[in-house]
């Protein structure tokens, strides 16, 4: 489409202005909304700010880069706190072999100790992060293994929880935000997909319609318009015409202002239509994604076809959604006689 909509800012959920940049390194992404970020010994900042700037000039998104700075300060952190229990000598920040150990203490400490004690997969994103900064700082990556995965599938919504959150959007009084929150469930959407989409990237004629998608890696993918999306972006792109900036700005989804929206705001979306749809757990966009993919696999549809969709370049990726989930596993027990 050509046509531009413009945004009524009365329509849009609070935005903050200010953000808490206290401790923040230059050209590391600020930090999220009220965040404290821990405060470093002298020496452990100037590791910090050298990864921080460093990390900016990388094609990463926003969000990567955000989690990864979080990541290496708290792993920082954790090294200068004199109560973290050292079990190894020598300098992690200098010495591989101190470094190995060092990785190795937190790991244990993430796994074992924190509180809260963090998963598996929160873990091995640390050490993701980790090995990045050390790659940095010319160290290398440590020599560790990463922990295996709980064998079940990504969290998804069943089929009770997703009739009540497509209620919920349908209720919604926020044309951007009931497309905004259509589009995982619907498109297989990243938050960051979304909200990266220009007016421009729909095309829909009479009865079809495609979204050009500029995911991960700026990688470039077709999707089409489910027909439950069609109303929904038509609603939106006529609302927008009435939202600042909407004539100049070629996002498609606005914030108040008149710029593009925001992960941030977007995500706040999301938590707000969740409450709203009586959820017990949180709903974030990466569920509706997980939604999304989970469905298609599980309606047999081929693992190629559904990377396509979802933008992603690993098949293997894909696998673990075939996985028990949760409830899968607690639906299980029903088989087991109880006398009673």
């Amino acid at each position: 489409m050509t046509s531009e909509n413009p945004v009524h800012g009365g329509s849009q959920p609070p935005e903050t202005t200010s953000e808490n940049t206290n401790q923040t390194a230059p050209g590391s992404p600020p930090p999220r909304r009220g965040a404290r970020p821990t405060a470093l010994p002298a020496e452990f900042e100037e590791h910090l700010v050298t990864y921080a700037a460093a990390l900016a000039e990388v094609p990463l998104a926003a969000d990567t880069k955000r989690t990864y700075a979080s990541r290496v300060r708290m792993y920082l952190a954790w090294l200068a706190d004199p109560e973290a229990g050292r079990r190894f000598t020598g300098d992690p920040l200098t010495d591989r072999r101190a470094r190995d150990w060092a990785v190795r203490d937190y790991r244990h400490y993430l796994l074992r100790e924190a509180d809260p004690k963090r998963s598996v997969r929160y873990s091995n994103n640390a050490l993701s992060a980790l090995d990045d900064f050390y790659v940095r700082l010319g160290l290398g990556k440590a020599d560790i293994n990463r922990d295996d995965l709980p064998k079940t599938a990504p969290k998804a919504l069943d089929t009770h929880a997703q009739v009540r959150w497509l209620r919920a959007i349908e209720d919604w009084p926020r044309a951007r935000d009931r497309l905004l929150a259509l589009l995982p469930f619907y498109a297989g959407l990243r938050i960051g997909d979304a909200i990266a989409l220009d007016v421009g990237d729909i095309r829909m004629s009479a009865r079809k319609g495609v979204l050009t998608v500029y995911g991960k890696g700026g990688k470039v993918r077709e999707v089409p318009i489910h027909p439950q999306l069609r109303k929904p972006i038509i609603d939106w792109l006529d609302e927008r015409q009435s939202w600042k900036n909407a004539t100049t700005s070629k996002a498609l989804f606005l914030n108040r202002r008149g710029g593009r929206l925001s992960a941030r705001a977007a995500s706040a979306v999301f938590t707000a239509i969740g409450a709203a749809a009586g959820l017990e757990d949180g709903i974030t966009a990466h569920i509706g994604r997980h939604t999304f993919v989970t469905q298609l696999i599980r309606g047999g549809e081929d693992l190629v076809t559904v990377a396509e969709l979802a933008g992603h370049a690993r098949l293997d990726t894909l696998r673990v959604y075939s996985q028990p989930t949760d409830d899968d596993k607690q639906a299980a027990l029903r088989h087991l006689i109880v006398d009673r």
